[in-house]
């Protein structure tokens, strides 16, 4: 079963609100098309600030931007940004307005909408198993296959269903969240961001569509320094 979310189920940190969303329905219409994911890989980030633990591999490390001020605003919010100039990728914000944070939606499942989804990636229909399973695994994939674009999506509002730019976002939470997660270093984040000291990548265990993990720039050598000397988050 499963209920809208709001803003009080959002306001703890991400490293929290994370793997509550694994099994949640993203539901999105752009300009009247509409596609539902099922949420199999998410990982959580903080911002300057947030949580006793500073993280080197957040967007809001600095402090607030132009580029992360959606982090920074109140939860329920969605913060779509561009990866590498090219990918919109989409998180949900949680965390007390004021303090950033963010979940990023690494991968998922589409359960409706799957032509929808495959037009706007670009995948030719009708879909095998492998093109399937691989419709939204990975942030850069998911981001298209829901049809949110930074800038214009950036900020909807996933709480009030308020539309913005054509799209209208709405979270569907578990009423139960799943038993059965595993938990990681995230995926291609640089340094010690990208290890095991931050195990802040959840995803539902076994699930297929969850993306293959691969080591950010420097972070496997962070590994094993840290492995060597047994040190704790540097």
């Amino acid at each position: 079963m499963t209920h809208l979310a709001d803003r009080a189920e959002l306001v703890d940190l991400p490293v929290d609100v994370a793997p509550r969303l694994l099994g949640a329905h993203l539901i999105t219409a752009v300009d009247g098309v509409e596609t539902r994911l099922r949420i199999t890989e998410v990982e959580a980030y903080h911002g300057k600030g947030t949580g006793a633990v500073p993280d080197p591999g957040s967007h809001a490390r600095m402090g607030p931007t132009a580029r992360n001020a959606t982090m920074w605003g109140e939860p329920g919010h969605l913060y779509v940004y561009l990866s590498h100039g090219i990918h919109s990728c989409v998180n949900v914000v949680c965390g007390p307005e004021g303090e950033a944070g963010g979940v990023l939606l690494r991968a998922g499942e589409v359960v409706e909408g799957t032509d929808a989804a495959a037009a706007r990636r670009g995948v030719e229909t009708p879909l095998g198993r492998t093109a399937l399973r691989d419709l939204a695994r990975g942030p850069g994939r998911l981001g298209q296959a829901v049809g949110l674009r930074h800038a214009l999506h950036d900020g909807i509002d996933f709480v009030s269903g308020a539309e913005l730019n054509g799209a209208v976002a709405r979270l569907l939470l578990l009423d139960e969240p799943l038993s059965d997660v595993s938990a990681g270093p995230r995926v291609g984040v640089a340094g010690v961001a990208g290890t095991s000291a931050f195990p802040w990548r959840f995803w539902i265990t076994g699930d297929p569509t969850v993306s293959p993990f691969r080591w950010g720039r420097g972070a496997a050598e962070a590994a094993a320094l840290r492995d060597e000397l047994g040190d704790p988050v540097a």
